[in-house]
């Protein structure tokens, strides 16, 4: 099997070479075999120990991205920087914009009682994720890695607050719900296969898809707004007064109102676990997140104050997806557009999802937190075809075991756990990093905001409505501690893991990112 991988991926002489000039890659160590071709963990890989480039110390030092701006011969496989401006903006809004809005009215509604204070949360949710962005967009402008919080944790308090939330990845794996239909499981599960098989081709074509269904979402978005300013040119404003009517939410139920807004504003960050992948990261990301954000909480905003011109409070409620209910009152024979924008608008959103997920395996397997094959890149296509896969595999078993409320409230309560976690990495780094370059940089009072915020988002639901959900969430997320100290911390790998690798390798024709090929 060796002799196949050595001719597939043309290593000549079956020999590693290090190149001492370049330090990036792995921050753990790797031993080259005797042979000089196997690294420790069964891959083919390069020789002699790699520097280890974070440091937790104080000096402001931190870890070094993986990619280049461009690659010349004997470089090491890596990720290239393909995404400009635009394909960011795409990337955010496109993956923000999903079901949400077609399946959050309906919920926010029952969960306020009160017209008014849906609409103000809906507000709330946007500036809350623009506020949370930006602090994001100075994280990732720092550190230029991909893996978003997972850069982040191990540079503000080191590998085992990282290793947690990649833990944290696979977490919905084990969450137990009466699973959907049948014939819609197997529409979702072809939809993830299609996605997949477009991420691991080509990443300019999955980036094409995610530009594409951007431009038809937003067309999809004006449509519903003119609808609605018709409606209103009518004086279809019934559903609009009083709007503040109705006994105030408690504490509790205005949590659990933000987690189903927060659901439809979800992706807001999902520009920052492809960073390495940037072009130019520290003015396009910033940038992305500026145009991107307000411009999603504008669509938002509009669209709700549309539907309430089209139809009751209660109507809605009632609607199993209210923009095709809306498309029915307002569009006549050309409804048939609404359940297709909403098609679209979910394929791309999970499109978008699937390119960064991708990405979170890719960072925290290089760091050996994860297996090491989830760290490898197709050796022409020069995708993480391996962590799409795996990524691939978590969203089918969510399809196949989860409801679509379940997930949110599951959802919305473990990712806010670690979404304070990064607002708290920034300020802590402000003070052991101080000096260290941030091309953008936020005021103090935003990622404090934001964690005091967060910090309510988990603990109001749990002190006003307990549910041993809850917990089993907690003990899950800790648990990977289990896992961590002997294949992490004490470095233990079991020996069959060689060939696991190895095999996977030649499957997937796929090699690691710290490899450098020899060609004389």
């Amino acid at each position: 099997m060796r002799d196949k991988i050595s001719q597939l991926f043309c290593l000549q002489k079956n020999a590693c070479k290090n190149n001492s000039t370049d330090n990036r890659g792995h921050n753990v160590p790797t031993k080259a075999a005797n042979n000089g071709t196997m690294c420790a963990n069964g891959s083919l890989g390069a020789e002699g120990p790699e520097a280890t480039e974070t440091d937790s110390s104080g000096t402001g030092r931190m870890r070094k991205p993986l990619e280049r701006n461009g690659s010349t011969q004997n470089d090491a496989v890596h990720l290239e920087r393909r995404l400009g401006l635009f394909s960011g903006v795409a990337l955010i809004v496109g993956t923000m914009i999903g079901s949400g809005i077609f399946v959050s009215p309906s919920g926010l509604l029952v969960r306020t009682g009160s017209v008014g204070v849906s609409f103000v949360i809906w507000l709330a949710c946007g500036v809350l994720s623009l506020l949370g962005a930006l602090a994001y967009a100075e994280l990732g402008t720092m550190n230029t890695s991909s893996g978003a919080e997972w850069a982040y944790f191990m540079d503000a308090y080191g590998p085992a607050p990282a290793f947690l939330f990649s833990w944290y990845a696979v977490e919905a794996f084990v969450t137990e719900c009466d699973p959907p239909r049948g014939v819609v499981k197997m529409v979702a599960l072809v939809a993830i296969v299609m996605i997949l098989f477009v991420n691991c081709y080509s990443v300019n074509l999955g980036m094409a898809v995610q530009n594409v269904f951007t431009a038809a979402k937003l067309v999809a978005v004006v449509i519903v707004i003119c609808g609605g300013a018709w409606k209103l040119m009518q004086g279809n404003t019934q559903h609009l007064s009083n709007a503040f009517n109705g006994p105030m939410p408690n504490v509790g139920a205005i949590a659990t109102a933000f987690y189903t807004g927060l659901w439809a504003y979800d992706g807001w960050n999902n520009l920052n676990y492809v960073t390495e992948e940037i072009q130019n990261p520290s003015k396009n990301l910033p940038r992305s997140i500026i145009i991107g954000i307000p411009l999603v909480t504008l669509c938002y905003a509009l669209i709700n104050i549309s539907y309430l011109a089209a139809m009751s409070p209660q109507e809605m409620i009632e609607s199993e997806a209210v923009a095709v209910t809306f498309g029915n009152r307002i569009l006549g024979a050309m409804a048939w557009l609404m359940p297709l924008s909403v098609t679209i608008s979910t394929f791309g959103s999970a499109n978008g999802t699937l390119f960064a997920a991708g990405r979170l395996c890719f960072a925290a397997s290089r760091e050996g937190h994860l297996l090491d094959i989830l760290s490898y890149v197709h050796v022409r296509r020069l995708t993480p075809a391996p962590g799409l896969i795996f990524h691939s595999l978590i969203a089918s078993a969510m399809v196949l075991h989860g409801t679509i409320d379940s997930l949110i409230d599951f959802f919305s309560f473990t990712a806010w756990i670690f979404y304070g976690g990064a607002m708290l990495a920034l300020i802590v780094m402000r003070y052991t990093k101080p000096n260290y370059p941030r091309p953008y940089k936020v005021p103090i009072i935003i990622p404090v905001v934001v964690l005091v915020i967060s910090i309510y988002l988990v603990a109001a639901p749990i002190f006003e409505t307990p549910r041993i959900e809850y917990l089993y969430a907690l003990l899950f997320i800790f648990a990977g501690l289990i896992f961590y100290v002997p294949f992490v911390k004490l470095g233990m790998t079991p020996r069959f893991m060689n060939k696991v690798t190895l095999f996977f390798q030649l499957l997937l024709e796929v090699v690691p990112t710290s490899s450098m090929a020899m060609f004389e």
